[in-house]
């Protein structure tokens, strides 16, 4: 049986739970190498891993800090010498939305989040664009994983909520740049997801079913529905995609309005 990336190699940041979990898996299940990249999970790293070679894949894990420039080197490093080049990266690992008001909000969870989820993909992207040129070759991926907050606003979210818009533009400036080495850059746009980032909603089901209640779908996401969504992004099949957005919110963003 063959898959839609047969062959080709994926680094995947923050894939030791979660979405970039999901997308590993969904990635290996397709026929990719992945390498996963974890910050301190090691634990769900190494179940990542694991799973990816279950799927007849292989695999290597490594920790890095994306926020900082040398370690995304290191991590472009170990993915080079364990599979020879990435031909996609899907930049996932971030942090979630402090909660705090603007008035309240201090510069260092300001610069956590725009470090975390507009550093580490600048660093991840502009890697992956060296690489891939010093290789010589046309082709390759890019998949950001920005939010629906990237479009719509969430008080005590302006940390979360402008990074990932930020991230938003940076897809489309790049989706003009490497159009002439064939490299698609795009982002996905999750909603609510089960994933860490609503650990508290999964472990109660009264809080999780109020949660969803502003969805249209009243459920929230499977990591590996955006893993699937993304192996989509990730093949040939999106071959002529570049600079767009992929919105899976369960129609969550067409609440807008309502009730007004």
């Amino acid at each position: 049986m063959t898959g839609r990336l047969d062959g080709k190699v994926a680094l995947v940041t923050g894939s030791d739970s979660g979405i970039g979990k999901g997308t590993a898996i969904e990635f290996a299940k397709e026929g990719a190498d992945v390498v996963v990249h974890y910050l301190q999970d090691a634990d769900g790293a190494a179940e990542t891993r694991q799973a990816v070679e279950s799927a007849g894949r292989r695999a290597i894990a490594v920790q890095a800090d994306i926020t900082e420039e040398q370690q995304v080197h290191r991590l472009f490093e170990e993915a080079v010498q364990a599979f020879g080049r990435v031909d996609i990266l899907m930049n996932n690992a971030g942090v979630d939305a402090s909660g705090d008001d603007v008035a309240d909000l201090s510069t260092e969870t300001w610069d956590k989040a725009l470090k975390a989820n507009l550093y580490g993909a600048f660093f991840c992207c502009r890697r992956y664009i060296q690489l891939r040129k010093e290789a010589g070759g046309l082709g390759g991926k890019i998949i950001n994983v920005t939010s629906v907050h990237q479009e719509i606003p969430n008080a005590g979210g302006a940390d979360y909520d402008c990074s990932k818009g930020a991230l938003r533009n940076l897809t489309h400036v790049l989706a003009l740049e490497l159009a002439p080495l064939k490299i698609n850059v795009n982002n996905l746009g999750p909603g609510m997801v089960l994933t860490p980032f609503n650990q508290a909603a999964i472990d109660d089901p009264a809080l999780l079913d109020e949660q969803v209640q502003s969805i249209p779908f009243k459920r929230a996401a499977e990591p590996a529905e955006i893993g699937r969504l993304a192996v989509f992004l990730a093949s040939a099949d999106g071959d002529y995609v570049t600079g767009a957005t992929y919105v899976m919110d369960g129609g969550l963003m067409q609440m807008a309005g309502q009730g007004a």
